[in-house]
C-alpha cells in the first residue's frame, strides 16, 4: 500500500481540487474522438502518477480504478465518458479555487488532451467552440480568448490545411503538462504559432477609464488620430504594455518581421502578462473600429 506523502495532508485540499479539474478537461480533450491512443493513454498514466502518493485516499481510491478501467481497451465509449464526467463534476469544488480559476484548468487541460495524439480534427475543434461558447465568463481571460481567435479562423473556411495544422498543434500542445509528450505530439519548446490567434475573437471593447497601447501600423489612421480617438471616448494612451494596461490594439498593418521572427516587443510582453494572469485584452484594429463606430 502507497502512504501518502508526510505534508500532503497540508496540501490535499488545492491538489484535489486542480487534479479533478485538469482530469476532467483530459477527459474531455481525450473523448471527442473517443478512440485512446498510446500517447494519449500515456498522458492519463502521467496523470495518475503524478498523484501516487494519494491513490489510496479519497477521492483518488475511487477515480482512479474507474479511469484506468475505462481506458484499458484503447476506447472511452459516451457512457464510460459521461460516468468519468459525473464523478469529476461531483468531486469538483469550489472550497480552494473559485469556478473561473477550475474552468481555466479544465479547459487548459482539454487542450492538452485534443494535441496529446498530434492529430487535430475538425471535429475536436467544433466541439471545442461548442465549449468556449457555453464558458464564456473565460473570456478576456489567457488561453480563452487566444484559442477562440485561432479556431475560428481556421473553420472560417471548414477545411485544416497543413499550415493551420502545425499551428494548432504548436499552440495546444504549449498544454501538454510534460516536455516528453510534447515531444511526442511533435512539437519542440520554443515554437512560434506565429500572429494569427494572438488577437482576441470579438472581444469586448470599452472606453472611459481605460488604458490603451498601440503597436503595429493602422491602414485608416495615425498614431495621433488613434489617441485622440480613445482621449474622446473617456480613455487614456499609453507608450508601452504592463500590467495596468486593458487594451494593445494591433495595427491591421502589423509589422513584417512578425511573420519570421517574433510577435513585436508590445505583443510578446502582452501576451506573457496574459499567461500570468493579466486582464489585458489583445484587439486587432478592426475591432477596436468597430467599437468607435458603437459609441456613435
Amino acid at each position: 500500500m502507497t502512504r501518502p506523502l508526510p505534508y500532503f495532508q497540508y496540501t490535499n485540499r488545492s491538489r484535489m481540487d486542480k487534479a479533478i479539474n485538469s482530469l476532467l478537461g483530459l477527459i474531455e480533450g481525450v473523448a471527442i474522438d473517443g478512440i485512446v491512443s498510446d500517447s494519449e493513454r500515456a498522458y492519463f498514466d502521467s496523470w495518475v502518477g503524478e498523484h501516487h502518493e494519494a491513490q489510496d485516499l479519497h477521492p483518488f481510491s475511487e477515480l482512479i480504478p474507474i479511469l484506468r478501467t475505462a481506458i484499458s481497451d484503447g476506447v472511452i465509449d459516451p457512457e464510460e465518458r459521461d460516468d468519468l464526467r459525473w464523478l469529476c463534476e461531483r468531486l469538483r469544488s469550489s472550497e480552494y479555487y473559485d469556478s473561473t480559476t477550475g474552468d481555466m484548468q479544465r479547459l487548459q487541460s482539454l487542450l492538452g488532451g485534443i494535441a496529446a495524439d498530434a492529430e487535430i480534427t475538425k471535429d475536436e475543434l467544433a466541439q471545442l467552440r461548442g465549449w468556449l461558447d457555453g464558458h464564456e465568463h473565460l473570456r478576456s481571460l489567457w488561453p480563452y480568448d487566444e484559442v477562440s481567435s485561432l479556431i475560428s479562423g481556421v473553420l472560417q473556411d471548414g477545411v485544416i490545411d497543413p499550415q493551420e495544422h502545425e499551428l494548432l498543434r504548436a499552440f495546444f500542445s504549449e498544454f501538454i503538462s510534460t516536455e516528453s509528450h510534447r515531444i511526442a505530439a511533435g512539437v519542440l519548446s520554443g515554437s512560434s504559432t506565429g500572429l494569427a490567434g494572438v488577437c482576441a475573437s470579438c472581444p469586448e471593447v470599452r472606453f472611459a477609464g481605460m488604458k490603451f497601447c498601440f503597436t503595429g501600423e493602422s491602414t485608416k489612421f495615425s498614431r495621433e488620430e488613434l489617441a485622440e480617438t480613445v482621449v474622446r471616448l473617456g480613455g487614456t494612451v499609453v507608450g508601452s504594455v504592463s500590467g495596468k494596461t486593458d487594451f494593445l490594439v494591433v495595427g491591421s498593418d502589423g509589422n513584417p518581421c512578425w511573420s519570421f521572427a517574433c510577435y513585436g516587443r508590445k505583443i510578446e510582453k502582452a501576451m506573457s502578462l496574459r499567461r500570468d494572469g493579466a486582464r489585458l485584452v489583445i484587439v486587432h484594429e478592426n475591432d477596436f473600429h468597430d467599437a468607435v463606430m458603437d459609441q456613435g
